[in-house]
């Protein structure tokens, strides 16, 4: 083999003299000093020297050289592999070819070490002894490798080997350009000055391609072994003779044109290899094989052909070989078994393939790629002869056909026994239904988002579509998957149950709707805890329900945690070492096995909830108690920290096909809960070997488990070695199966559903293309970058560090074509704030950097930016610290040495490259400016003066493998070209972007109403989003999804480029309406209200002024120009007064002040947050009831209108406060000024749109606080109660559509809603907040919310009070407020008392209850534990579950601070109902009095049951199909 090495590399290609990137020659030992690195160093420098690649079609690119700096040339074709560039490389099938790889960064895990020699005698990480490949062309060249087993980088390896390379070519545009006119000879150039070649010379005609990589003399592998094969090598993959021989083979390996039909005699069968180039060449080969195919029966030997073997067998067997336009390359074919039905995954690498209609009858077509219908293999109808145009020797690819060495060895051995492949488990019985109910997840909460309102929905439509009656529950009226009007049609229950997701009411309405069918997987853990309770009490059964989908028994078994251990051992997989425990002794015992630090995990939870990492057993101990109070079991596991954390989604149907769908790599190692790290999607650090180890590993668990539909499962991977070990399965969609979904564009949910109704996976077409099915594993052409939105500084007391437990409350999805451009665009989705990777809220010292880079918080990502940019720490010490790859660590440096490049730099000085540079790296206009000392606008008059704008690509799943017929669109600066043609017109709409404290699941509901009415009025709708778990960012609902930000430079760009009627900036919450003045001055046209009212409603100042002059009442306020004239202020006016900023979402930096230094702190926040904007101070009007006015106007004049109470007093923020509508304490006259005030605000500031305008009012007093100009939180609950569209008429207003048959209810209609009460109560998270105080203030809290409707207020409040998790107190109730609230604690107590609860009150409320005559126990304080003699302590009391619910209602002349916090916290932590609003007690104790009465219906399912069979249609309160 040496001598051909040799012989082959003097044959024109230099190999001892190397080149660096510029074309210069080096020495060879110059490269070798770095080979033996598993990292780069920091010497390591991109490419620089230009070359050209020149096509036949006459087109040529420009791109830089990153291997041997020669000339060459050969058939360009392109591969969708995204791992494995060393086994394709040496693949002889590239003989000859110019390899195209569409993952755009290759390189990232450089090369292992050639001289690495495997128990075979083959080089060990390689499938030959060289590269094949004539070249190789990629977008982005990684020249910064990190693997365990590289030796050197991809570009010092293809020096060594003299193969070119070219990178920053638009590989996507390429491989469009192969797709439609065939694969095209081109040439590689690196003389920038020679001109195209003016002929083309074809290798698969010009040369003898299988001549080239054959074998010249025969060689013998496995000597001894008992089963003697033949092998003729037309290019044999090192793969195959491992395969063989380990399974038993002595191999004899032939050259191509060996006679080896005269030696058949001496071998129990012949195998015919892989090779490159044109069948028909092999003219010996063929002729050999006519005499092997045509032997007497009694000499019949297996013969077994791959790839060119297939063809040549076809050849032989009088079929024709026909060129493919572009071959099939990549690792994600899909391959029917005709003979048994079973799909598979195959690895490819062909360009021409048989015609099976040639064939003679002997033979029959065995397997066919599903994607082209072309032929994948076929059999002889009663010889062992079989043969597959795919690879299952794999490496690279997936190892799903391995099988077939072993049918292929099982006929050696038995040459008269029929083929035979490995028969799959029987399926299950198709499922039989005609009614389904589906499961919501209710309320959003942290770890429980919007992902179950678009998975949700994708099932209603996918159950639609098939037909099926669906019923739904869920309490959630935000979500748009409870809709019931015309527009949602598609996507529409058919009955829409608003109540709790628990065992009594799913029950119930089991009994009602007698369904035949139940789908839970698609409602989070709410959802499944639920039907697994349901199915222990046998509830399935009694009413003959089947569970589609995967059953109970298999979720079970993945949710507890030893079932789980167990059913992973039969198959012999690996969990992390681990023991259960259902006691904290239990803990203590198992962590004695497991040594600290270990981690903690609840069973049947819910985003991590309940674990945690504990590092000595007094810490375990306090986890423990916690995770226990919530949970029935723990797990106690050896720790993992430093290993890298990897997810497969994976989708299996119910006849045992299965692929995976994504896999995705965080960029955090092990320690941080996956929803609270950085994630990448494709994977980026792990070889081929470990990617297909873990995707088997996927496929074997969930086909074990019995999954039917989708799943997750998570890793543990050794960063130094290929040991794994399995953390979890998923049986049910997750928030990581949204981001899947998005970031593929393979819709999980909505294939999950058809998959439970029997469906097979290659029945059900790939939504995207249209064209193929979804049996298919999508290949992505760019790199998406999840990043979690946390809203900590929201929260008093929370601690800010990130673990296993998820404190996220949304997330950002971006798209780019590198990570340092896609990774950008993700920090600055999570917050306009953050500009980029860069520093931001400096860390004072270098030992507070290292600590938050060891102890990480929701800042770490800053601190990384500031060591970097700062040159505190270098890669390699960061890295040791955090233990995140260096591969990830050096593209984030790549991205500090451009902001390097232009430091120091005037915008006159940023010449083309720089600027190309900047923006491919991700950075913003604004960011470029800051740099430069420059202005944003400047910056983007002088990139478009050099013509660089970003392109427009697709995601279309299969990186433009096949046409795509896809509106689902992002944008890069790594592109030639766009995509898509201009949309020329429509209308964009602005999404809401992240979930944040403030901006939920309600602005999603907005913006898919405001898209869903453009397109049925004829319009063309664009949305702009990114966020992943949302119904807006799905591609059917809009003629164009941008997945893109929601900046001014984006809007701009999209705006411009489709050249769009105007933009909506009015129903996505806070981020759309804080661009509409920057927008309305670039010239981009804002439709609805203008700019410049906008800004006059969100400046507080131009507000303020406003409503003094039309006449509308507010409390005094005063434009805060300095510290002492705040403090004036005060003075004059009296505490407490209110520190409000400008353009804030949700109260941020709002703050109440009672004293001097309070208001000075509050002073300093507000002047922070809002640093371009004023800060207004105004009087706080203590007692007073908040009420709202949501609105639509048209002209300045308001077409509808609604308004509605808070249940709190002011002072708690609006999306906290409990919502009733219509007002029930709301006295006409106080109802009248409010129209009043409305329509003067709405007038004044010429509204068209939606509108929402908040008042306060006590004794005579109705005073204006607010006004939104824009959709606010309550506009679905308004919506839903009215039984009209709030948004709906807001579109038509802002498009100039008419309203008139839409029957609104305006200011002057009294009777809507009618007979009925709806009451919005807030979701909290308190629980996974450790440490925050669960108190409510100005500024908000509430991560979501449910509403529900009742004959009453009290109905209405206590229904949605329980749709929230809150349980009925059954006996004993602990009190305790501060003393200025004991008179009201005294008659809601009394009631309570009345009742037959047992009430048990803190020392001072206990007093007076008693003097009042009140019966209670008096309990200690939590401070006073050990010290207040016999009587209980409230914290063990809580702590042991004794109470029932907790009353803690704090003021601001609260005294005992802490002992309120802990009474407070200790309820949400272990579980019990807390209330900590006084007028919150009153109406509770007021409600739970009626229902006692049995005046209340709906609160107990069976009566609720009993109401629904008495109801008619005629006395539906809304819709005869929603039921409350």
């Amino acid at each position: 083999m040496t001598s051909m090495l040799r012989l082959y590399r003097s044959s024109g290609r230099r190999g001892a003299a190397l080149l660096n990137g510029s074309g210069k020659q080096t020495s060879a030992a110059g490269t070798i000093s770095r080979l033996m690195g598993t990292q780069s160093g920091d010497d390591a420098k991109p490419p620089t020297a230009l070359a050209r690649l020149h096509l036949e079609d006459g087109s040529t690119l420009t791109g830089r050289s990153f291997g041997s700096h020669e000339s060459v040339s050969g058939e360009v074709v392109f591969t969708t592999g995204m791992v494995g560039y060393p086994e394709a490389l040496t693949d002889p099938s590239y003989q000859g070819q110019i390899i195209t790889l569409t993952t755009p960064m290759v390189g990232n895990y450089g090369v292992p070490d050639r001289k690495k020699i495997d128990k075979f005698g083959l080089p060990a990480h390689f499938e030959s002894y060289k590269i094949h490949a004539s070249g190789l062309i990629v977008q982005d060249y990684s020249h910064h490798y990190s693997h365990w087993q590289a030796s050197s980088s991809l570009g010092d390896w293809l020096k060594e080997e003299g193969i070119p390379g070219l990178c920053d070519i638009d590989t996507r545009m390429l491989t469009k350009k192969i797709r439609q006119k065939g694969a095209m000879v081109g040439r590689i150039e690196v003389d920038l000055d020679a001109p195209p070649p003016t002929s083309w010379a074809n290798p698969n005609i010009a040369r003898h391609l299988v001549g080239e990589v054959s074998i010249k003399e025969p060689k013998t592998y496995g000597k001894g072994n008992p089963i003697k094969i033949m092998g003729v090598d037309c290019g044999m993959k090192y793969n195959m003779i491992r395969l063989l021989v380990e399974r038993g083979c002595e191999l004899t390996v032939v050259p191509w044109d060996y006679p080896f039909a005269a030696d058949m005699h001496k071998y129990d069968g012949i195998f015919l290899s892989n090779g490159p180039g044109d069948p028909t060449y092999c003219k010996e080969t063929i002729e050999q094989l006519r005499q092997a195919i045509s032997v007497p029966d009694n000499e019949v030997k297996p013969i077994f052909g791959i790839c060119l073997g297939n063809q040549l067998m076809g050849l032989a067997a009088g079929g024709q070989a026909k060129k493919l336009p572009f071959g099939n390359r990549g690792q994600n074919q899909p391959v029917i078994n005709h003979s048994t039905g079973e799909c598979y995954i195959t690895s490819q690498n062909h360009g021409y393939h048989i015609d099976t209609t040639t064939l003679s009858d002997d033979y029959t077509e065995l397997f066919t790629n599903l994607n082209d219908g072309s032929n994948e293999g076929f059999i002889h109808k009663s010889r062992p002869y079989f043969t597959a145009q795919f690879h299952p020797e794999h490496k690279n690819g997936p190892t799903d056909t391995t099988f077939m060495f072993d049918t292929f060895l099982a006929s050696c051995k038995d040459p008269k026994a029929p083929i035979q492949f490995p028969v799959r488990k029987v399926a299950q019985a198709k499922p039989n239904v005609k009614k389904i109910l589906l499961l919501g997840s209710g309320g959003t909460s942290i770890g429980q988002a919007g992902e179950f309102d678009y998975s949700g929905g994708q099932a209603i439509k996918a159950l639609k579509e098939e037909g099926k009656e669906v019923v739904l529950m869920n309490p959630n009226i935000a979500s748009v998957q409870t809709n019931m009007d015309n527009k949602s049609i598609h996507n529409k229950a058919d009955h829409t149950y608003f109540l709790p997701v628990t065992p009594d009411f799913v029950e119930e309405v089991i009994k009602k709707e007698k369904p035949d069918g139940i789908v839970v997987s698609m409602g989070g853990q709410t959802a499944l805890n639920c039907a697994v309770e349901l199915y222990k009490a046998g509830i399935f059964d009694k009413y003959n329900v089947q569970v589609l989908g995967t059953q109970i028994q298999a979720v079970i078994d993945t949710e507890d945690r030893q079932l789980f251990s167990d059913k992973l051992a039969e198959i012999n997989e690996k969990v992390a070492e681990s023991y259960t425990a259902v006691s904290i002794e239990e803990a203590v015992e198992a962590s004695k096995k497991t040594g600290f630090p270990l981690m903690i995990r609840s069973a049947f939870a819910l985003g991590g909830l309940g674990s945690g990492i504990c590092v000595d057993e007094k810490h375990l101990r306090e986890n423990a108690k916690v995770a226990l109070a919530t949970s029935p079991q723990i797990l106690v596991e050896k720790s993992m920290l430093g290993w890298k954390e990897v997810e497969y989604e994976v989708v299996r149907d119910m006849y045992d096909n299965c692929v995976t769908v994504c896999n995705m790599e965080n960029f955090d190692p092990l320690g941080i809960h996956t929803g609270d790290s950085i994630v990448m999607a494709p994977s980026q650090t792990m070889s081929d070997e470990e990617y297909h180890m873990l995707r088997e590993t996927a496929i074997r668990v969930v086909k074990h488990l019995g999954i039917v539909g989708e799943c997750n499962i998570q890793y543990a991977l050794h960063p130094e070695s290929l040991e794994y070990c399995i953390i979890e399965v998923n049986a049910r969609l997750s928030r990581s199966s949204a981001l899947a979904s998005k970031a593929t564009g393979y819709p999980l949910a909505f294939v999950a559903a058809k998959l439970g109704l029997g469906i097979p996976l290659n029945d059900v077409q790939n939504a995207v293309t249209k064209k193929t099915q979804a049996f298919f594993e999508p290949s992505l052409d760019y790199i998406v970058t999840k990043i979690p939105r946390w809203d900590m500084s929201k929260f008093q007391g929370v601690a800010t560090n990130i673990g296993s437990a998820m404190k996220s409350v949304g997330e950002v999805m971006s798209i780019g074509r590198t990570m340092e451009e896609s990774l950008q665009k993700a920090i600055r989705m999570v917050d306009p704030s953050n500009t980029g990777f860069e520093p931001k809220m400096r860390f004072a010292t270098k030992d507070d950097l290292i600590h938050e880079l060891r102890v990480p918080t929701d800042k770490r990502i800053f601190a990384i930016a500031q060591a970097m940019h700062e040159k505190t720490l270098s890669v390699r010490e960061i890295h040791d610290i955090t233990k995140i790859d260096h591969w990830f660590l050096r593209r984030c440096e790549a991205i500090v040495k451009t902001a390097d490049a232009m430091r120091g730099k005037s915008l006159s000085d940023l010449d083309f490259a720089i600027m190309l540079e900047a923006k491919k790296n991700g950075y913003s206009d604004k960011q470029i400016a800051a740099y430069v000392n420059s202005t944003e606008d400047d910056v983007r008059a002088k990139r478009k003066s050099f013509d660089i704008t970003p392109k427009t690509k697709q995601i279309d799943t299969l990186a433009a493998e096949y046409p795509a017929d896809t509106n689902y669109l992002y944008t890069t600066y790594h592109g030639s070209e766009d995509d898509v043609e201009s949309a020329n017109g429509g209308v964009m709409v602005l999404g809401s972007g992240a979930y944040r404290i403030g901006s939920s699941i309600e602005f999603d509901w907005c913006g898919v109403s405001a898209i869903r009415t453009l397109r049925s009025l004829g319009k063309k709708a664009t949305m702009v989003n990114y966020n992943p778990e949302t119904v807006s960012t799905d591609y059917d609902e809009c003629d164009r999804l941008y997945f893109d930000e929601l900046s001014g430079e984006r809007i701009r760009d999209i705006y411009e480029k489709d050249n769009a009627e105007g933009v909506v900036v009015s129903v996505g919450g806070q981020i759309p309406n804080g661009l509409a003045i920057p927008l309305d001055k670039a010239g981009v046209k804002i439709l609805g209200t203008s700019a410049k009212m906008i800004d006059n409603a969100e400046d507080r100042m131009k507000f303020s002024d406003m409503v003094d002059e039309i006449g509308v009442q507010q409390p005094r306020w005063r434009e805060l120009t300095s510290v002492d004239s705040a403090l004036d202020f005060a003075a004059n006016v009296g505490y407490p007064v209110l520190v409000r900023p400008s353009y804030v979402l949700s109260g941020a930096a709002m703050n109440v002040a009672w004293t001097d230094d309070q208001l000075k702190a509050c002073l300093s926040e507000a002047a922070e947050v809002s640093k371009e904007h004023p800060v207004v101070i105004s009087d706080f009007i203590e007692g007073a009831v908040e009420i709202e006015m949501d609105g639509v106007a048209k002209d300045g004049e308001l077409i509808a209108a609604a308004i509605h109470e808070h249940i709190e007093n002011a002072g708690v923020h609006s999306g906290d406060a409990t919502l009733v509508l219509p007002p029930q304490g709301l006295t006409a006259y106080q109802m009248e000024r409010v129209r009043d005030a409305s329509r003067k605000i709405a007038k004044r500031l010429n509204i068209t749109g939606p509108v929402n305008i908040q008042f306060v009012a006590k004794g005579t007093d109705v005073m204006c606080i607010e006004c939104n100009v824009r959709a606010s939180r309550s506009f679905p609950f308004v919506s839903k109660t009215m039984g009209v569209d709030f948004i709906e008429a807001a579109t038509k207003a802002i498009v100039g559509a008419d309203t008139s048959d839409m029957n609104l209810p305006t200011l002057e209609t009294r009777n809507r809603p009618n007979g009925f009460v709806g009451v919005k109560a807030p979701m909290f998270s308190f629980t996974r907040l450790r440490g925050s105080d669960p108190v409510l203030g100005v500024e908000m809290a509430s991560t979501g919310e449910v509403a529900c409707f009742g004959a009453n207020k009290e109905e209405a409040f206590l229904k949605a009070l329980l749709s929230t998790g809150f349980k009925m107190p059954k006996k004993n109730i602990l009190l305790s407020v501060q003393s200025s609230l004991e008179n009201d604690m005294t008659h809601s107590g009394y009631q309570l008392h009345e009742l037959g609860y047992n009430l048990f009150a803190t020392k001072a409320t206990g007093e007076v209850l008693q003097k009042n005559g009140i019966p209670c126990t008096i309990v200690g304080y939590p401070t006073e534990k050990g010290t207040s003699g016999d009587i209980p302590n409230a914290l063990d009391m809580i702590r042991e579950k004794q109470v029932d619910m907790v009353v803690n209602v704090p003021t601001y002349e609260s005294k005992r601070l802490e002992d309120n916090f802990q009474i407070r916290r200790s309820a949400v932590d272990f579980g019990i109902p807390l209330l900590t609003n006084m007028n919150l007690v009153k109406v509770f104790a007021d409600a739970a009095h009626k229902y006692k009465k049995g005046e209340l219906i709906g609160l107990d399912a069976t009566t609720l049951f009993e109401h629904y069979q008495a109801e008619t249609d005629a006395d539906a309160w809304t819709n005869p199909t929603e039921f409350h």
